[in-house]
């Protein structure tokens, strides 16, 4: 089946982060972007006559009730072709090319057993789609832990969002792991320094049957976590999803 193109028109940019902004596109031929949370659109740039450096994938980060607006978490990495393109020369009322929405990293239709998210940096666009799902609509779940990692606290993601959930969605907590800097007092209950990978392997160690671990993040960090996960705290694969970025 042929892919549908759809043009975005940026109605909102934001700054989450140094180095990290959200985009918001709004899509004019459409009432409704029909998507499921957890899933991606892939963005032709116009940054080269090459197919291969033009496409460029993004995983929305908004719930699927927005109407006909999607909004995306993208980090700027220096000398990278796409990110550089949407911080130096989009502005608000440019216009995106795109496809989508694709990806199957997406929830079950029952949530019936807890879910464990692990990310790192903008690895949790998805998450925060899902999340933000599960609360709208209110989809009846289990429990619901978010670990989150990044360098220092200024690059927390979302962080006010996770607050605000935990006193408005039952059944979900969060985690944050600072590899570059000590946790401040204020969030010493939710703050770890270091990684991710002792944040999950202290709280799922022994097995547990009714755990599934939702992985999103750059391949190291999620080789790391499938070898801890599997060989090593001997959880299954089917227990084990994950999205690769980057």
């Amino acid at each position: 089946m042929r892919a549908h193109w759809y043009t975005g028109i940026v109605t909102g940019i934001h700054e989450l982060a140094p180095q990290v902004r959200s985009f918001t596109l709004e899509i004019p031929e459409v009432d409704r972007f029909e998507f499921k949370a957890g899933q991606f659109v892939t963005f032709d740039l116009p940054v080269s006559e090459k197919r291969i450096n033009r496409w460029r994938s993004y995983s929305i980060a908004s719930p699927p009730d927005q109407g006909n607006k999607i909004e995306l978490c993208i980090v700027h990495f220096e000398g990278g072709i796409g990110s550089s393109y949407f911080f130096n020369e989009i502005n608000l009322g440019s216009e995106l090319k795109f496809k989508g929405p694709e990806g199957g990293f997406i929830l079950p239709e029952v949530l019936d057993h807890d879910l464990v998210m692990i990310c790192t940096g903008t690895g949790i666009a998805p998450f925060r789609s899902m999340l933000l799902d599960i609360k709208q609509r209110g989809v009846g779940h289990q429990g619901l832990h978010l670990i989150f990692g990044t360098r220092k606290q200024e690059d927390i993601l979302y962080r006010e969002e996770w607050s605000s959930l935990e006193r408005e969605l039952p059944g979900f907590r969060f985690d944050i792991a600072l590899s570059r800097e000590f946790p401040g007092p204020d969030w010493a209950s939710h703050m770890h320094q270091g990684y991710v990978h002792p944040v999950y392997q202290k709280a799922y160690t022994p097995y547990r049957p009714d755990v599934h671990f939702y992985l999103c993040g750059w391949t190291k960090m999620i080789d790391e976590a499938i070898a801890n996960l599997f060989a090593g705290m001997r959880y299954p694969r089917e227990q084990i999803h994950y999205e690769l970025y980057g």
